[in-house]
């Protein structure tokens, strides 16, 4: 497929939708396309109240739920509430790089939101999801290592970019090994990733709290460069619902994979490292106290 809109999502009548971050950004416009074309949506967020507004204002059947990625009693509690079949899980909620700071269970706030919170989440929800599974990364991604003797940031001074950029390469190496593991299993149920490219959002509205160069950096690229929240979430919805292999990665097609239609894209070489990807998993395990739920598909005769 070289081209895809939103007027391309196939009917989505009976099928349920999951999405993290759901009441903003792209996260919002690929619930509102996913709405109308008749998905019952569940906006998974943090902030109730938010979450009411932006469910109110789309067409169709919405509702929101409350989920704090940053606490793992909230995830297990969000969970614990969903006994309904779920079709696609998409997990779009994330933080980008804010000063230090910590979760309820004490991982750096970006690794443990962006990537245990959903690492969590997935697995706990993962008996009642039947066809695919959707986790947001970033090009930011291709500048991350995966630093096991500290992976949040207790013992290094911290830095809020190679955080992100860790927490997104954790995405896709979450990815890769759930793939493979549901393959292992015999689930029909597809894990695929994608990125946004370049999108106008309020990722970096806190970096309005002090006029530094990284603030005055985002309105100027952004007002230059960027696309809407509307087509930085074609990648999202290309993801969900075209037809692609498990493990697929979606981005945009432009320059730089900054903007443009969706389509799929490589990674850093980082990113298929399964032997990280496995390392990784069982280190998420261990932090999280969630495993994943399915058992090995028996060996034909």
């Amino acid at each position: 497929m070289t081209t895809f809109t939103a007027g391309q999502v196939p009917d989505m009548t009976g099928r349920t939708v999951v999405i993290t971050g759901g009441n903003s950004g792209i996260g919002r416009a690929a619930a509102a396309v996913l709405a109308d074309r008749g998905a019952r949506v569940v906006l998974a967020v943090r902030d109730l109240a938010k979450g009411n507004a932006a469910a109110a204002a789309m067409a169709g059947d919405v509702v929101a739920r409350r989920l704090d990625l940053a606490d793992l009693a909230s995830v297990r509690e969000f969970a614990a509430g969903s006994d309904a079949p779920i079709d696609v899980l998409i997990n779009n909620a994330g933080l980008m790089i804010p000063p230090l700071g910590r979760t309820a269970d004490g991982f750096e706030l970006q690794f443990g939101t962006n990537h245990l919170g959903h690492f969590a989440l997935t697995n706990l929800l993962l008996p009642r999801i039947n066809r695919r599974i959707v986790t947001v990364s970033s090009n930011g991604h291709r500048a991350g290592a995966i630093d096991f003797g500290d992976l949040n940031w207790e013992r290094r001074p911290y830095r809020a970019f190679p955080a992100y950029a860790q927490s997104k390469l954790a995405n896709l190496l979450f990815t890769a090994e759930l793939q493979r593991r549901l393959a292992e299993a015999g689930s029909p149920v597809l894990a695929t990733a994608a990125h946004p490219g370049m999108a106008a959002t309020g990722l970096l509205d806190h970096l309005e709290r002090d006029r530094s160069v990284l603030y005055r950096l985002r309105d100027s690229v952004t007002s230059r460069f960027a696309q809407s929240a509307e087509d930085g979430a074609l990648p999202t919805l290309y993801a969900a619902v075209v037809d692609v292999p498990g493990g697929s990665y979606v981005g945009p097609g432009g320059f730089l994979q900054g903007r443009g239609a969706p389509k799929l894209v490589g990674r850093a070489k980082s990113a298929e490292d399964a032997a990280v990807a496995r390392r990784l998993w069982t280190v998420s395990e261990e932090l999280t106290g969630v495993t994943f739920p399915l058992s090995a598909a028996p060996s034909k005769p």
